[in-house]
């Protein structure tokens, strides 16, 4: 990206605002610094508007699909047009169906449960954990790191062809890695799924944030994503796609909201019948807070204009990534390649170092917040280090010998809300506490390393 294009983006668009943008933090080392918050792939700050948003509702809270009284219909009508904002959001079909969870791994965990009988699942050993583990009572075939999209696809096409033909399968693979940023080629895995008879589900936890998610264009069967990495953070997530799996299983959770009719027996049980909307796993008194703040974060992106958001994201990434390379001992992590388009979350290892020490001193000397260790996907971050696949990674240990290879890695992530100052403060102290070494002792304190008093 020029200069000149640079400065056109930050004129066009600059952050969104976010709450805590202007909370300062004590340094070790003297005085007081605003926080860079840029760990935004564990969880983004609320966007002002998801805020404002709820703040001007909150007085009005009430229980959804229960009560007579104005507030309970105020709160119900709220509550379903949010259905409707994110359906929109994801372009989905008009018979798709959308529940409220809590996060994007209850999202996948209740789809776990929905699976037909004998189901086959494929799996990816690069996705998060979220999306590698609910798979456990199923037939699951993990496969191998790709280093390629090209040979993502092809390792899925390879799996599928050999699978039985007759029965049930799912895929699921993320949109954007967790660890890497970059992006798998997901229409293009759907349509191998698709050819070969088997469904696919979209880990779109560090995607929607980034990039617009249709379910249509992407031609994926189900997508999955949580609220707290969508500027949204009020415990609330979404699993939106086909209804015929959904509305087969037994409930995700068995109470009230999810079934239409309970009657006695004549043996002295109960027989239930539950309904077949998303009410059916949505039982319990729904998070209306936390889908309101979904549809609230969904609005402020769409009318932000994601080409802009998009554009002024990898105005950062560039700068962070052209500022790493300038750094000795510095090693970015990738699957693709340096050319693989990403989003903005990059993870490093920097030599003679411990992540936990490293990610200590840029929070304790500069004020920075970032993410060490394994990030919840072991297998992916083990692949890219080389390390065994049996070898312990712990944090801490900020006295390992120069040299010794880091068993965890540094994740640095930021979005629509990251002002320049705080990648540019990033890559600044990253150069200095490689180049002079960290200004204070630390110490190893329940696994983390702290600073030493």
């Amino acid at each position: 990206m020029s200069v000149s294009t640079a400065a056109s983006v930050q004129s066009v668009c600059a952050p969104l605002p976010v709450l805590g943008r202007d909370v300062t933090v004590p340094l070790v080392t003297g005085g007081e610094v605003t926080y860079a918050a840029l760990d935004y792939a564990a969880s983004a700050p609320a966007l002002q508007r998801v805020w404002d948003d709820v703040a001007a509702y909150a007085p009005y809270y009430g229980s959804v699909h229960r009560g007579a009284g104005y507030l309970s219909q105020l709160s119900t009508d709220l509550f379903e047009n949010a259905r409707r904002t994110v359906a929109e959001f994801l372009d989905c079909r008009p018979d798709d169906q959308l529940v409220f969870t809590r996060s994007t791994t209850d999202s996948l965990n209740l789809l776990a449960r929905a699976l037909p009988a004998d189901c086959q699942v494929f799996v990816f050993e690069t996705e998060h954990h979220a999306s590698l583990l609910p798979w456990q009572d199923a037939r699951v075939t993990y496969l191998d790191a790709p280093r390629t999209p090209r040979q993502a696809v092809e390792t899925l096409e390879r799996a599928l062809a050999d699978r039985d033909p007759y029965g049930p399968a799912l895929v699921c693979v993320t949109g954007a890695s967790n660890v890497t940023g970059e992006l798998w080629p997901v229409r293009e895995l759907a349509a191998a799924a698709h050819a070969h008879g088997a469904r696919i589900v979209l880990d779109a936890a560090q995607l929607a944030p980034h990039h617009p998610v249709s379910v249509r264009d992407l031609g994926v069967d189900w997508v999955a994503f949580s609220g707290h990495k969508l500027y949204a953070p009020f415990g609330s997530g979404v699993l939106a796609g086909r209804a015929d799996w959904l509305q087969a299983a037994e409930p995700y959770l068995a109470g009230g909201g999810a079934s239409r009719k309970v009657t006695r027996r004549e043996d002295g049980g109960v027989a239930v019948e539950w309904h077949e909307s998303a009410a059916r796993h949505e039982a319990g008194s729904p998070n209306v807070i936390g889908a309101y703040s979904i549809a609230a974060a969904c609005k402020a992106l769409t009318e932000a204009g994601f080409d802009t958001l998009v554009a002024r994201e990898q105005h950062l990434i560039e700068k962070v990534r052209a500022g790493l390379a300038g750094v000795p001992d510095v090693r970015v992590l990738s699957l693709f390649g340096d050319d693989a388009p990403r989003v903005g979350v990059i993870s490093f290892v920097v030599d003679g170092w411990n992540s936990s020490h490293f990610a200590a001193a840029l929070s304790a000397e500069y004020g920075i917040g970032v993410r060490d260790g394994l990030f919840c996907a072991h297998p992916l971050v083990r692949t890219l280090l080389g390390s065994d696949p049996q070898t312990q990674g712990e944090c801490g240990a900020p006295e390992a010998a120069p040299g010794e290879k880091s068993l965890n890695a540094i994740r640095v992530s930021f979005g629509a809300g990251t002002p320049d100052e705080h990648v540019e403060r990033f890559v600044t102290a990253v150069r200095e506490l490689v180049t002079d070494g960290a200004k204070w002792s630390y110490r190893t304190e329940e696994g983390r390393c702290v600073p030493a008093v």
